[in-house]
């Protein structure tokens, strides 16, 4: 990309609201989740949010790849990914996966989650000289099209890494990343080295570590390193690149002699902020409240947000890398979780003191008009705080995947997917082996309203909520509710179907779960298409009292 268009890019970035440092991962180990699956998490991912199939294939000796720029941007046909930095060979064959802003998983049900973290100023490349040329989502791509496993997906990446350079794409930051099979998960942190890097050198393009989650455990990365001591001779649970210590002792961040411990997330990542505290302290609070005592932040008082005495400014060495969770994890659970406003802590914007009014009998009622998603204007006119929730009415998709080794990958691995807002949207379930998705999951233009895009049909209702919200999220609820429970409970029948026709017809098989993708996926289109009518008929500014 040209450095003019670099500019670009990231002036809009903050001028159309994109989401930055807005992506969480949640992940929970086989012991740690109500099935036994592997449940691996990612939301408000980057301004693509168009999902398609991308196929296996083969190629002949001596074909190359090209390295892209700009792959989670919005604004080109399905299937241009950007700028040309560079190439690299190709491999004979690749494997089917979901190709999205940030690619998640293949036909193998290998997953991959992005959190787009911090690092100090001093890492930072500047794009009109850098010499590196791989970014993250770049490199997800290709450990999906060339990987089995998470073990598989690790060692590709950081070698790439390594050898073509680490170029951070949103705003510059440190990337971190999940890989997960259906056996384990790994946690990968990747910070810059700086615009002296050269290709050329024999010096790693990338600093890197790599920890392995425990099984039974789960753990929440809120866009900021989580990785603390590093123990490289347990090479069952770390991995780390050669120049991992002494990128820091260079720079003068840490002193071997010292005789204090080389703790990662201290040396390479700045002062934590509270949009990243805050999702630590209710991950660790709602998962394991009894695991030690967490700063009090619960409460229904709506004056105690601004309440500094109420404020616990707490270090990062408080929450832990993953804990053992106090009860095994769904797949709901973590829909919980991304759709979590704070409701009940000091960090409830719904619950905002300009929200209430005197009533008729001198007791404060709330507004119907409360939101946990207030605009900008709106927090200004009222004066509400602007921290974030875990789920954004500005954000662009994301997804759970349940990973399930005793089935057949092609629809052992589920990939739960919504679009702009977790709380509003519907999370519709795909398959691993589909060979496609339905037309308004792979239709959006920002510029231009379409009724055959799900992203725009969802942002509609997201929008119509707004003319009274604490009556129309019970629409909301009505409508969508009842058709996320019908995919749950239909699930046992289709992983015995799917099974049934794989023994008799692979391809058959295939096609069950495609068309039945396809038709949820319309399904769910429909339904947000006449919750619109419904939301305008019953809220209309004609019975508002104007």
């Amino acid at each position: 990309m040209k450095k003019a268009s670099f500019i670009l890019f990231m002036i809009s970035l903050f001028l159309l609201n994109i989401p930055v440092f807005a992506c969480t991962i949640i992940v929970a180990g086989k012991k740690a989740t109500v099935d036994g699956s592997v449940i691996i998490s990612h939301s408000d991912a980057g301004p693509d949010c168009r999902v398609h199939v991308i196929p296996g294939q083969k190629f002949a000796d001596g074909a190359q790849v090209p390295v892209y720029w700009g792959m989670t941007e919005l604004g080109r046909p399905l299937g241009d990914y950007g700028d040309t930095l560079g190439f690299l060979p190709q491999v004979e064959e690749t494997f089917s996966y979901f190709q999205s802003a940030y690619p998640q998983m293949n036909e193998f049900q290998l997953t991959i989650a992005e959190s787009t973290t911090s690092m100090r100023e001093e890492l930072k490349l500047d794009e009109t000289i850098c010499k590196q040329i791989m970014t993250v989502e770049q490199a997800q791509a290709l450990a999906l099209q060339r990987c089995k496993t998470a073990r598989q997906a690790l060692k590709l990446i950081t070698a790439l890494m390594e050898k073509y350079g680490f170029r951070p794409s949103c705003v510059g930051e440190s990337e971190t990343l999940v890989l997960a099979d259906t056996d384990e998960a790994w946690v990968l942190e990747i910070f810059a080295v700086g615009n002296h890097w050269d290709p050329e050198c024999d010096n790693p393009g990338a600093i890197w570590a790599a920890q392995r989650i425990p099984d039974d455990h789960a753990l929440v990365i809120p866009n900021w390193s989580i990785i603390k001591n590093i123990n490289l001779q347990d090479t069952a649970n770390f991995r780390a690149s050669v120049n991992y210590q002494q990128e820091a002792i260079d720079r003068g961040w840490y002193d071997p002699s010292s005789g204090q411990d080389f703790v990662w997330q201290e040396v390479y990542a700045p002062i934590a902020r509270e949009w990243a505290t805050s999702r630590f302290w209710l991950f660790y609070a709602t998962m394991a409240p009894d695991l030690k005592e967490w700063p009090d932040r619960f409460t229904t008082d709506p004056f105690k947000g601004d309440d500094q005495y109420t404020q616990f400014v707490e270090p990062l060495s408080l929450y832990p890398f993953s804990v053992k969770p106090d009860k095994k994890i769904s797949v709901q659970d973590v829909m919980d979780f991304q759709r979590s406003t704070f409701t009940g802590t000091i960090y409830d914007k719904e619950n905002a003191p300009a929200w209430y009014y005197p009533g008729p009998d001198g007791k404060m009622v709330k507004s119907d008009y409360a939101t946990p998603f207030p605009t900008e204007e709106t927090r200004k006119l009222l004066k509400i705080n602007r921290r974030r929730n875990v789920a954004r009415a500005r954000g662009e998709y994301g997804m759970i995947a349940q990973l399930r080794g005793w089935l057949p990958d092609a629809v052992g691995g589920i990939y739960w997917f919504y679009v702009d807002n977790a709380y509003t949207s519907p999370y519709v379930p795909m398959y691993a082996g589909v060979s496609d998705v339905a037309e308004c999951y792979k239709t959006y233009d920002k510029e231009v309203f379409s009724d055959n895009s799900i992203r725009w049909v969802v942002d509609f209702v997201d929008n119509l909520l707004y003319l009274r919200w604490q009556e129309a999220v019970k629409d909301l609820h009505a409508a969508r509710d009842p058709m996320e429970k019908r995919f749950f409970d239909e699930q046992p029948a289709v992983d015995k179907k799917f099974q049934e026709l794989h023994k008799k017809n692979p391809k058959k098989a295939k096609e069950f779960i495609t068309n039945l993708t396809i038709d949820r996926q319309n399904e769910a289109l429909k339904i947000y298409q006449e919750l619109r009518i419904k939301l305008i008929t019953k809220y209309t500014n004609n019975k508002q009292g104007i």
